[in-house]
C-alpha cells in the first residue's frame, strides 16, 4: 500500500512519545521450562452422553481465576472447567469432566463459535450460528442482553482491552461491528434482557477486488474470521477467508482501512489464502495470523510495512476452525493442526521444528493461554475432549501475584490521514 505524505506511517508513530502507564507484570518463560510441556488432564466435551465437538476455549482474563477457562461447542452450550482440579489416571475422560466442571448452561440453540470474557469475568459474550451474540451474567448464568444485527454466523468477537462495554464482532456475512453496552439504542426483550444495535458496521470489509466482480458469490469468500481489538485501544484488525490480509481500522473513523499487511506472496504459490486466527501478546507488540497456507506469521505492530518479521511452519491448517495464539510474554506460539496435533514454537526461534504434542486422535482447532499460570495452556479437538498441559516443573501454586511496573504503551495507529484501501 502506497501512502503519499512526506514522512511514512511508521516512522510518523516512531517519533511519537508516549506517557507511561501501570500494568501488571505477567510471569516470563524461563529457560529451564522451555521445551517441556505434559498433558495434566483431559475431558470429554459431552451433554448428557452425547458427544458434540468443541469450537472455542478462553481462559479468565484476572488472576483470581486464571485457572478457570471457558468452553463453548457446536450444541449451544458453554461449559466453564477448573484446571487445578487434581486427575487421577485411572479416571475416565468423562469423570474428568464432571469433576472439574465449574458450571454450563446452554447459551443459545446453536453452534457459539467465539466468547469473550468481560468486566474481571463477571460477564461474558457468547457468538453464535444463529446470528446473534448474547451477553451473560457469569454468575447467574442468565441472559442480560442480546446483540443483533448480522446477516450470517457470528465468527469472532473481541473486548476493547480497557474498556469492555465495547467489543467488535466480525460475521459470515462479510461485515464487522462495533458495540456499545451502554448505548441507548436498545429495546425490552423480556422482563431483564435488552436488544442491543450496533454503533457502527463496515460492510465487505475483506471483499477482494475479483470477488466484487462477482454478482453472487460464495458467503465463504467475504466471510471475517478473525477480528481483533488491539491494545493501542484505538484499533481493530481484522481478518477474512479470502486471502491472507490483515487490515487495521482506526475505530474514530471506519470509513477505510488505515493500513494492511499479509505475506509476501510467492512466484510458486499464486493462490489466494484465508486467514483462521489473530492474535496479539499481553503488551501488544507482536500480531500473530494462522494462515490456510499451513503458515502462522508474526507482525511487529510498529513495523507492518516491512510484512511478517518471522513465519512459522510444521502445523496443518486446512479448517478455518484451527487457530494459534502467541503467549501473554511473546516467548511461545501455540497452534493447533488439522493432523490430530497441538503445535508450540519458541518465538525467538522460527526456523526450529516446533514442539509436536500427539495426544489428541481428531483435528486440534482452538487453543489458549493461562494470562497469569505460565507454561499452562489448553488444546482442543474434533476428537471430542480439552486436554489441559503445563510445564514439567510448573503448577497452579507456582503462579504468583504480578507487581505493577512501568511500561509504554505500543500504539498500532496515530491520528494520520486517511489511505485509499
Amino acid at each position: 500500500m502506497e501512502i503519499s505524505r512526506s514522512q511514512s506511517f511508521f516512522q510518523d508513530l516512531s517519533s511519537r512519545e508516549f506517557n507511561g502507564f501501570r500494568v501488571r507484570k505477567r510471569p516470563r518463560f524461563s529457560a529451564d521450562i522451555a521445551l517441556s510441556f505434559k498433558e495434566v488432564g483431559t475431558l470429554a466435551v459431552e451433554h448428557d452422553g452425547d458427544q458434540t465437538p468443541p469450537l472455542a476455549v478462553s481462559f479468565c482474563k484476572t488472576l483470581k481465576n486464571s485457572h478457570i477457562f471457558a468452553l463453548s461447542d457446536e450444541d449451544g452450550f458453554v461449559s466453564l472447567f477448573n484446571t487445578c482440579s487434581r486427575f487421577s489416571l485411572f479416571s475416565s475422560h468423562e469423570e474428568n469432566s464432571e469433576k472439574s466442571r465449574v458450571c454450563e448452561w446452554e447459551a443459545h440453540r446453536n453452534a457459539v463459535f467465539d466468547v469473550c470474557w468481560s468486566k474481571d469475568d463477571t460477564q461474558m459474550i457468547t457468538a453464535s450460528g444463529d446470528q446473534s451474540m448474547k451477553l451473560w451474567d457469569v454468575q447467574e448464568m442468565k441472559c442480560i442482553g442480546i446483540l443483533r444485527g448480522h446477516k450470517g454466523s457470528v465468527k469472532s468477537i473481541s473486548s476493547h482491552p480497557t474498556n469492555h462495554d465495547i467489543i467488535v464482532s466480525g460475521s459470515r456475512d462479510g461485515s464487522f461491528a462495533l458495540w456499545d453496552l451502554r448505548t441507548s439504542s436498545c429495546c425490552k426483550v423480556g422482563s431483564e434482557e435488552l436488544s442491543l444495535q450496533a454503533t457502527a458496521v463496515v460492510k465487505g470489509a475483506h471483499l477482494s477486488s475479483h470477488a466484487k466482480r462477482i454478482r453472487r458469490q460464495k458467503s465463504a469468500s467475504k466471510s471475517i474470521t478473525s477480528v481483533l481489538y488491539l491494545q493501542d485501544e484505538l484499533t481493530v484488525a481484522t481478518a477474512g477467508a479470502v486471502d491472507s490480509v490483515v487490515k487495521f481500522w482506526d475505530t474514530r473513523n471506519l470509513k477505510n482501512a488505515t493500513t494492511r499487511c499479509q505475506p509476501k506472496s510467492s512466484d510458486k504459490d499464486t493462490r489466494l489464502h484465508g486467514i483462521s486466527s489473530l492474535s496479539q501478546d499481553a503488551n501488544g507488540a507482536f500480531l500473530s495470523t494462522s494462515c490456510m497456507n499451513n503458515r502462522i506469521y508474526l507482525y511487529n505492530v510498529l513495523q507492518l510495512e516491512k510484512g511478517p518479521v518471522k513465519s512459522f511452519s510444521g502445523c496443518q491448517i486446512d479448517s478455518f476452525f484451527v487457530k494459534s495464539v502467541i503467549s501473554p510474554d511473546a516467548s511461545y506460539l501455540l497452534s493447533g493442526s488439522t493432523d490430530g496435533n497441538a503445535h508450540v514454537w519458541q518465538v525467538d526461534k522460527p526456523h526450529e521444528d516446533p514442539i509436536t504434542l500427539a495426544k489428541h486422535s481428531g483435528e486440534v482447532s482452538a487453543v489458549d493461554w493461562s494470562s497469569f499460570e505460565v507454561g499452562k495452556f489448553v488444546t482442543s479437538s474434533d476428537d471430542f475432549t480439552v486436554r489441559i498441559w503445563n510445564c514439567q516443573n510448573n503448577s497452579c501454586s507456582s503462579s504468583k501475584r504480578p507487581t505493577s511496573g512501568n511500561r509504554k504503551r505500543i500504539m498500532a495507529m496515530p491520528t494520520i490521514e486517511q489511505a485509499k484501501d
